[in-house]
């Protein structure tokens, strides 16, 4: 049987719907930014130190202590209105990303997923290596657009 936890170092480790993982600062960095982006909260993936320092506090803790960057300041700022958007919990749908990659990298690593392009959609997909049905339409995500940070 598989191992169904995800480690890629011990800098945060994290459990989530009975699910452990563990991760290095790097990978969690880079997760909680794509998933920042796929929200649609930023619209670029390269980050400044304090940047990226200020988003994982907020995935990892829940919340900003002290706002490092421009990009902090504004998400304490205006928590008000960032941290529910439609009934979706920002930070939730962080951890969440970041937890469904690293379970879907974890799932091809153990030969359970392949990944494959889907030329309709133009994006990566996922499917059973043994040619059963196409697993894993992934759930639609919340979008916080129109609050994306714009420094």
């Amino acid at each position: 049987m598989p191992d169904t936890n995800y480690r890629s170092g011990e800098d945060y480790v994290v459990e989530f719907l009975g699910y452990r993982f563990a991760f290095s600062a790097f990978d969690f960095e880079q997760r909680v930014t794509a998933a920042t982006v796929k929200l649609g909260l930023l619209d670029r993936n390269e980050l400044d130190p304090d940047e990226t320092a200020d988003l994982v506090e907020l995935a990892a803790d829940g919340r900003i202590t002290d706002a490092r960057s421009g990009f902090g300041r504004y998400l304490v700022r205006h928590w008000e209105r960032l941290s529910l958007v439609g009934g979706e919990s920002l930070v939730y749908w962080l951890r969440k990303l970041v937890f469904r990659g690293a379970w879907l990298d974890h799932r091809v690593k153990e030969g359970l997923l392949e990944i494959a392009w889907d030329d309709e959609a133009a994006d990566f997909a996922y499917r059973d290596p043994r040619g059963g049905r196409a697993l894993l339409e992934l759930a639609p995500v919340p979008s916080w657009h129109e609050l994306q940070f714009r420094p």
